[in-house]
């Protein structure tokens, strides 16, 4: 994975990064990560479900539902 440096940062965005991560109980580095995330992620990206759901539709399925089980799922038996 990439990293990159940000030189001459002001001061007040320096301290405003420090603070918005501290309320959020994370390093200043990984609200930095959040944010450019947030801000350059493409817009309009289809996800994978909602994808699927329109194939289904055009093809005359309609939206469906699944009740999942409430159990937790019983371990696998070793050998």
């Amino acid at each position: 994975m990439a990293s990159i440096t940000v030189r001459n940062l002001p001061d007040e965005i320096h301290r405003a990064l420090h603070r918005q991560a501290a309320k959020k109980g994370v390093s200043a580095e990984a609200e930095a990560l959040a944010i450019l995330v947030c801000a350059l992620r493409p817009e309009g990206g289809v996800k994978l479900g909602s994808l699927l759901a329109q194939i289904g539709r055009a093809f005359g399925g309609e939206d469906f539902h699944v009740e999942r089980e409430k159990l937790p799922a019983k371990p696998q038996a070793s050998e």
